[in-house]
C-alpha cells in the first residue's frame, strides 16, 4: 500500500467540521502538522504548555485564514488535562483526530544523561497516556473511524533493548497490559534513582527518552487491541519521523519539520479502508512494532 500519496481533496472523508487536536504544537513538527492539517481544511486545535508561545504560534495561521484555535495544555499536569477535556467537550463538541506530539528531551545529540528522567517519562509517556484516556470518550466515532497518531521514535523499538526479560515482556502481546508497561517504567525510574540503570539492558542512546518511547509504542499496541476488541471505531498508530531538524536536535537532522508534517498529515488522513491500527510507521514504512 502506498502511504506516501497525497490525500485527494475530491475523495476527502473529512471536512471543516472534522476536529484535529495537535499537542506540543507551538513549534517544530507539531506546529508544522497543525498547519498542514488546517491547510487540508480541518479545524485544528493547536495546544502548547506555554500560553503566550502557543497563541503566538496560532495567530499567523489564523491570519492566513486557516481554521485554527489555541488552547493551553500541559499533558504532564492532570488538572490541565482535565480542564482541556472539559473545554473541548463544551466548546468544540469533541474531536476526530488526536496527534500526540508533545515531548521533551534534555540531552544533546552526543550525551546520555538521565538527570531529568522523571520529567521525560511524565511528559512523553504518562502525559500522553493521561490525555489519550481523558479524550477517548470525546471521540465522535465517525464512520470514517477516529484516529490517534502518536509521534514516537525508533529509539524505543525492541531492537534497542538488550535485557532478555524486558524483551519477553514486550513481545508477549497476549498478556501485555498497561499495568505491566507502567511497572516497567517504574522499574527504570527506580534504577535511575539508585544509579544502576546502566546495568539493566535499557536502550543506550538518549536512554530516558528512548524508554519513554518504548513505553509509548507498547501502550499504542495495547490500546489498539483494547479498542478493537471492544468494537470501538478508533485507530491508534505510531509514527517515527526520524532525525528531524528541530529545537530538540539543535537543528541537526535529515529532514525538515515541514517534510515530516507533509507525510504525518497523510497518515492522519488515510482513507478509512486503508487505515491500520496498532502499526508503527518508521518514516514511510509501516512495520509491526512487535516484529522489530
Amino acid at each position: 500500500m502506498d502511504y506516501s500519496k497525497e490525500p485527494s481533496p475530491t475523495r476527502a472523508w473529512w471536512s471543516r467540521d472534522t476536529v484535529a487536536v495537535v499537542t506540543g504544537a507551538n513549534r517544530g513538527i507539531g506546529h508544522s502538522l497543525a498547519a498542514r492539517l488546517a491547510e487540508h481544511g480541518l479545524t485544528v486545535v493547536l495546544t502548547a504548555r506555554d500560553g503566550e508561545r502557543g497563541e503566538a504560534a496560532a495567530a499567523p495561521l489564523r491570519d492566513r485564514g486557516l481554521p485554527v484555535a489555541f488552547r493551553r495544555l500541559d499533558v504532564s499536569d492532570p488538572a490541565s488535562v482535565a480542564d482541556f477535556a472539559t473545554w473541548l467537550r463544551d466548546t468544540v463538541g469533541g474531536l476526530d483526530i488526536l496527534v500526540n506530539n508533545a515531548a521533551v528531551s534534555f540531552n544533546e545529540i552526543d550525551t546520555n544523561s538521565v538527570e531529568h528522567a522523571e520529567t521525560v517519562l511524565n511528559t512523553n509517556f504518562y502525559g500522553t497516556k493521561l490525555l489519550t484516556e481523558a479524550l477517548l470518550p470525546l471521540f465522535r466515532r465517525s464512520p470514517a473511524t477516529s484516529r490517534i497518531l502518536n509521534i514516537s521514535s525508533q529509539l524505543g523499538l525492541l531492537n534497542k533493548v538488550s535485557n532478555p526479560s524486558l524483551r519477553r515482556l514486550l513481545l508477549d502481546e497476549e498478556t501485555l497490559t498497561e499495568g505491566k508497561i507502567e511497572a516497567m517504567v517504574s522499574q527504570f525510574l527506580a534504577q535511575v534513582k539508585d544509579g544502576t540503570w546502566g546495568e539493566h539492558g535499557w536502550p543506550k542512546v538518549w536512554t530516558d527518552y528512548a524508554v519513554s518511547k518504548l513505553a509509548l509504542n507498547a501502550y499504542t499496541r495495547v490500546l489498539a487491541r483494547r479498542l478493537q476488541s471492544g468494537g470501538e471505531r478508533v485507530s491508534v498508530n505510531c509514527f517515527c519521523p526520524g532525525f528531524t531538524r528541530t529545537d530538540m536536535t539543535k537543528g541537526w537532522g535529515k529532514r525538515t519539520p515541514e517534510e515530516v508534517a507533509d507525510f504525518g498529515a497523510r497518515l492522519a488522513l488515510l482513507p478509512p479502508g486503508e487505515l491500520p491500527t496498532g502499526t508503527f510507521f518508521k518514516w514511510r514504512t509501516p512495520q509491526l512494532y512487535s516484529k522489530l
